[in-house]
Formats: C-alpha cells, sequence, structure tokens
C-alpha cells in the first residue's frame, strides 16, 4: 500500500476535505490523527476508519489556540511515536468580501493562517528527525480575482505563499511542503452557501461545472487523491508546488 506504516496527522478531518483524506489514508495503509474542533465529527471519521479496519485516533483541537495546535502533534508522539505526515485542512470559511467584519477577519486569520502556521511548527519539531511529507490545503481562491469573496481568497493566498517558504526552510531536513488548491467541491461549506444563495444541489453543480473543463463540482475524494500522491514517496522530487484540482476551473 502508498502509504503503509505511516503516521498522518490530517486537521478538520471531521468532514469534507479532511475526513475523505483521512479514509484515503487509512485505506492506503496510514494510522491517522483525526484533529477537528467538531468532536462529532472527528470521532464519526474515526469510527468509519475503524469499521474498515484501519487504524485512527481523534484529538480534539481548535487549532486557533496555540496550546491545541501543539495538543494535536503532542498526542500523535504519544499514541504513535512519530509524525510522517501532516495534512494542513481544518479552515473557517469567511465567503465575504467588504462584508467582513473585524470579528470574522480575526476569526478567519486566526484559524486559516495562524492555525496552519502553528500546527505545523510543532508537528515539524517532531519531523526533523526522520522527514516526511506536508501539505496545505489552499484553493483557486488564492489565484483568482471573486466577486464578494476576498477576506477568504486573502487568507487562502497567505497559505499558499506559507507552503513555499515552508518547503524552502524544511528542505533540508528532507521534509517536503506542497499546496493543493481545490476548485468548487461538493462539501458541507459548499451546501451552506448554497442554502445561503437559495439554490438546490442540481442548480449549484449545474452552474458551478460550467466554470470547468469538465462541467460539474469535484467530490472530497477526488481532492483526498490528490493529497495522497503529493505525500506519498511517488512525489519524491515535488516540493513547493501548488497542485490545481479545480475541473480545469483556473485554466480558462
Amino acid at each position: 500500500m502508498r502509504l503503509k506504516d505511516k503516521i498522518a496527522i490530517v486537521t478538520g478531518a471531521g468532514a469534507g476535505i479532511g475526513k475523505a483524506t483521512a479514509e484515503v489514508f487509512a485505506e492506503q495503509g496510514a494510522r491517522v490523527v483525526v484533529a477537528d474542533v467538531d468532536a462529532a465529527g472527528g470521532q464519526e471519521t474515526v469510527r468509519t476508519i475503524s469499521a474498515k479496519g484501519g487504524v485512527a485516533h481523534f484529538v480534539h483541537a481548535d487549532i486557533s489556540k496555540e496550546s491545541e495546535a501543539r495538543k494535536i502533534s503532542d498526542e500523535a508522539i504519544a499514541r504513535f511515536g512519530r509524525i510522517d505526515i501532516l495534512v494542513n485542512n481544518a479552515a473557517t470559511f469567511v465567503l465575504q468580501g467588504f462584508a467582513a467584519s473585524a470579528e470574522d477577519w480575526r476569526k478567519s486569520l486566526e484559524t486559516n493562517v495562524m492555525g496552519t502556521a502553528l500546527v505545523t511548527k510543532y508537528a515539524a519539531e517532531h519531523m526533523r528527525k526522520t522527514g516526511g511529507a506536508i501539505v496545505i490545503v489552499g484553493s483557486i481562491s488564492a489565484f483568482l480575482a471573486q466577486p464578494d469573496f476576498f477576506a477568504y481568497s486573502a487568507t487562502k493566498a497567505a497559505l499558499v505563499q506559507m507552503a513555499r517558504n515552508m518547503a524552502l526552510d524544511l528542505g533540508p531536513h528532507h521534509i517536503r511542503v506542497n499546496a493543493v488548491c481545490p476548485g468548487t467541491i461538493l462539501t458541507a461549506a459548499s451546501e451552506r452557501h448554497m442554502a445561503k444563495m437559495g439554490l438546490t444541489l442540481d442548480q449549484f453543480d449545474r452552474e458551478e461545472g460550467a466554470k470547468t473543463f469538465l462541467g460539474r463540482a469535484g467530490r472530497p475524494r477526488e481532492v483526498a487523491n490528490a493529497i495522497a500522491f503529493l505525500v506519498s514517496d511517488e512525489a519524491s522530487y515535488i516540493t513547493g508546488a501548488s497542485l490545481m484540482v479545480d475541473g480545469g476551473y483556473s485554466a480558462q
């Protein structure tokens, strides 16, 4: 199996892309630390993995708090002894432009940017000993201008640049760092956006699909498969890169 005996942390693994990634990792042989602020969602991911014969451990953590960002790595080491893979997927979705309040900005920056930096800081302290791979989940919104969206886009642009800088700093320690940048993916976050816009699933899929070459929105597992490739030995000479997983949206 591609990730046999690897120890992986996936943040935001209680739903959507994070859940799919944790499940794919387990299917490919990894033991997975499932981290999420949503205890019910995170524990459900662990149950799903366990029911299929995989190994997973849940850590309840709000990554915007430094002590909890550190706790994720501490528990991974206590439980499994090392960290080989880190996927920074946890995020808050402030899908607004000028309407975003100071509190919206604070929440978004503290979770998406600072939280990702802190989780990586503490994981990298252990990964420097053995090497490994890190993936930061960015977005095509880091590269494209989209109306009334810049509060979210700004944080994702920061993450893409963070991945490049971390790749430079961690390269000498044999740690690769890349970003995966999804387009429109059918997740709980997109469902909340549909409800806000008054769209049905079919309407949303049709409207968003029209912006892609493939004529549809993506599914979480399609992003998870791309992440699994980037953290595997098959991607051993890929670092500092941003992989678009968007059905061609950003290529237009």
